[in-house]
């Protein structure tokens, strides 16, 4: 799986949803006027932008381990702190901040519980850290499942994105708990996306961005054509609107 693509690229794929989606998140963990908020795996700004609107860029760090999206950070917006750095090892010190916010970015960790614990030492104790990760579990509401379903029709041991972590209803909770991050408040974020018609839903997922990129680039060209030809047998014909639900969690650090 590769996010080291360039930001264009993602804002075509996954910004169509993280952006709406950003200012969501922000008022399910609270964010609010005079707070020093860390965005943990920022890509290139969904969250950082809203960040910065509310906050101002001062207050305001994000990190990322992709070079090409800390760059596009830097670019749009300056003064803020953006810094190359992994959830699981954060470069700052314990207490730095009153909120660390995580949004899709739980289930890319490599250690979830390290990433969380990490954002509860950096905020200390009775401030905020909050995540949102995308339901992509069986049955689930995110805005891949569409794509997915499709996918698992061609390769049925498919696994595509509902076995990672947070992904499925209550799991995300949990691992607020493994991570010692207290009282946490759980609910669901959601977003409703306008497409003109399938060729403006579809285009990004040739992009080569993460699991979905990966998945359609090792497909044969006849392949590739099902799977396009299955996933418009599932929307609607026109234009339609896609509605995605990410579960949420808000906790208070340790």
């Amino acid at each position: 799986m590769s996010f080291v693509v360039a930001p264009e690229a993602y804002d075509r794929f996954m910004g169509r949803f993280s952006i709406p989606l950003a200012p969501v998140f922000a008022d399910f963990a609270g964010v609010a006027a005079g707070q020093r908020t860390l965005d943990v795996g920022c890509g290139p700004g969904a969250l950082t932008a809203v960040l910065v609107d509310r906050l101002g860029a001062e207050p305001v760090t994000a990190v990322d381990p992709s070079e090409p999206f800390i760059a596009a950070v830097h670019s749009r917006h300056p003064g803020v702190r953006a810094l190359r750095a992994t959830a699981e090892a954060l470069p700052f010190e314990s207490g730095e901040f009153d909120a660390a916010l995580a949004q899709l970015v739980v289930h890319f960790m490599n250690d979830p519980v390290a990433g969380l614990r990490e954002m509860a030492r950096v905020t200390g104790p009775d401030r905020v850290v909050a995540a949102c990760v995308w339901d992509h579990g069986p049955d689930g509401h995110g805005p891949l499942s569409p794509f997915w379903d499709a996918a698992r029709e061609i390769e049925p041991s498919l696994d595509g994105e509902s076995s990672r972590a947070g992904t499925r209803r209550g799991h995300l909770a949990e691992l607020f708990a493994e991570a010692g991050i207290r009282t946490p408040e759980a609910g669901t974020v959601a977003v409703d996306v306008p497409f003109r018609g399938f060729d403006e839903w579809w285009e990004p997922f040739l992009l080569g961005v993460g699991a979905v990129g990966g998945f359609v680039e090792r497909l044969s060209p006849e392949l590739r054509a099902e799977l396009r030809r299955r996933c418009e047998a599932r929307l609607p014909s026109g234009a339609f609107t896609v509605s995605a639900t990410a579960w949420a969690v808000r906790g208070m650090g340790h």
